[in-house]
């Protein structure tokens, strides 16, 4: 068997499964597409995560997006960020031409279009169903560390959270954490310091800042209710297919904090909400994070703690999640090292740093006798990437060169028009347009706060009109001697009775 047959006897092998696939597409081999042979993903293993990686405008995006609607046609649900916002297209059928008609021709695969299932969703001002949280949903753990408080702060915001919690005040956004805090610092410090001990007004006033920085960054809009509903991004239409959720978030790149505190939050609530599923056929839901990096970028070392233990326990909910960014080493090894699907697309080698991270990068993929990875990283044409997947025991598939197909719906955006048509028929739409604002800590303690001065201004103004009763009362006790002293008939009065007291003493010293 030569060199060829052999590979071909592997690549076969291994992209050879029992179970449910979806096909992304054709090796290719000393220039060569393969047109018997395609590249198949199985759907088993879908929740053991993935990574799609490469330099920009090598078709990064255009792989997200080819795997995202071929699982949304195999019914499973998925839940997209849109950073650069050129993903909408995914929900119309897309159009055929020359070059689409030709790589699938060398592929072997017929090209047909259809579009998804979408619904849209935003943090900011987008277009799109709001997504919010409480804050009360973070939790202090989770709430100190998106602050990036010290274990001193961080014990104080425990704290905050019991106090709020043994006083039934509901913390829903940032207006409540912030009117507790000014509480604690005022009004309630006695209250405070006599049930949960003493609270440095320095440590308040730390952590205050901390949340007007977060507040400046756009989380003003994500904390609130209407509380996103996890159980929303695995619906299903009519047909069957996986609904993708679409999350614009153009304007995050300049808010990091925010879209770590996010990511995060949606983590733990999936995590916290869905049911240990053990082994599935397909997952339940497949998330898929663009620009990876800002989630790991200037992360404390507690984050990342958090992350990586999200990544390794939520596989078990039926959950995968797929990194998208331009260099592996933009994850960290221990998140990186859970990853079982790998699409490297090309990279460049413009200076010393750039080689030194294709080394390290031709690291992370099986050994091949196959392929000098470094010389191909920087090789790959656009709609070309290196794969490595597990196979249905979870074993690590033959690395392969692969010819991608290309992307059955639109590769373009969609008008606003079109947009707001499909958010017009949104059946979940009117929920999340829906503002709440319960009664909450921030009107709880104000309402107390008046009644407090309510009661104090009462007290004051009875002490007042006390002090004035008597002032009143002392001018009534002068008036009448001055009226006496001073009234005509008073001072003949006074007359007789002085001079009748001088005779008497008069006749007694006689």
């Amino acid at each position: 068997m030569d060199k060829k047959q052999k590979f071909i006897s592997e690549v076969q092998t291994g992209y050879t499964f029992k179970g449910d696939s979806i096909i992304l597409g054709a090796p290719k081999f000393e220039g060569e597409v393969m047109t018997d042979t395609f590249i198949r993903l199985p759907l088993r293993m879908f929740n053991r995560h993935g990574l799609i990686a490469g330099a920009t405008g090598t078709g990064k995006t255009k792989t997200l997006q080819i795997i995202a609607e071929l699982l949304s046609e195999k019914g499973v649900p998925c839940l997209v960020m849109d950073i650069k916002g050129d993903l909408s297209g995914i929900a119309m059928p897309g159009q055929s031409n020359a070059k689409i008609e030709e790589r699938h021709t060398a592929i072997g695969l017929p090209f047909s279009t259809s579009g998804s299932p979408v619904e849209f969703l935003t943090l900011s001002d987008d277009a799109g169903l709001r997504m919010r949280a409480t804050v009360l949903e973070f939790g202090p753990v989770l709430f100190s560390k998106i602050l990036d408080l010290n274990d001193t702060q961080s014990g104080v915001m425990s704290m905050i959270f019991k106090y709020c919690d043994d006083n039934y005040l509901p913390l829903v956004d940032l207006e409540d954490i912030k009117k507790v805090l000014n509480y604690v610092l005022n009004e309630g410090k006695d209250t405070i310091k006599a049930e949960y001990g003493t609270i440095s007004s320095a440590t308040v006033g730390t952590i205050f800042r901390k949340i007007i920085a977060l507040e400046q960054q756009g989380a003003d809009k994500f904390f609130g209710e209407r509380s996103f509903d996890v159980n929303d991004l695995v619906r299903h239409n009519e047909e069957g297919k996986g609904f993708i959720s679409i999350l614009r978030v153009t304007d995050i790149q300049d808010k990091p904090k925010l879209f770590s505190t996010f990511m995060l939050q949606l983590l733990a609530e999936i995590y916290n909400t869905f049911p240990e599923e053990g082994d599935m056929d397909q997952p339940k839901l497949a998330l898929f994070i663009d620009e990876a990096h800002l989630i790991f970028n200037g992360a404390t070392k507690a984050l990342l703690n958090q992350i990586e233990t999200i990544i390794k326990l939520i596989r078990s909910k039926g959950i995968g999640v797929f990194f998208i960014t331009q260099n592996p080493t933009d994850i960290p090894d221990a998140v990186l090292s859970q990853l079982g699907l790998k699409v490297q697309h090309a990279l460049r080698a413009f200076t010393a740093k750039d080689r030194k991270d294709i080394r390290l990068t031709a690291q992370n993929y099986p050994l091949t006798d196959y392929y000098n990875t470094e010389v191909i990283l920087t090789e790959l044409g656009t709609g070309e990437a290196l794969v490595t997947a597990l196979n249905e025991k979870g074993v690590p598939t033959p690395l392969v060169h692969c010819l991608l197909r290309a992307p059955q719906s639109r590769m373009d955006v969609l008008t606003d028009f079109e947009i707001a048509h499909i958010l017009g028929n949104s059946r979940i739409k009117a929920k999340y347009d829906e503002v709440i604002n319960r009664e909450s800590a921030y009107e709880i303690l104000t309402g107390k706060i008046n009644s407090i001065e309510g009661q104090e201004t009462q007290r004051q103004l009875k002490e007042q009109q006390e002090a004035a009763n008597k002032k009143i009362n002392k001018k009534d006790d002068e008036s009448l001697l001055d009226t006496l002293l001073n009234n005509s008939t008073s001072r003949q009065i006074g007359r007789t009775v002085a001079s009748t007291l001088v005779r008497t003493l008069l006749g007694t010293l006689g």
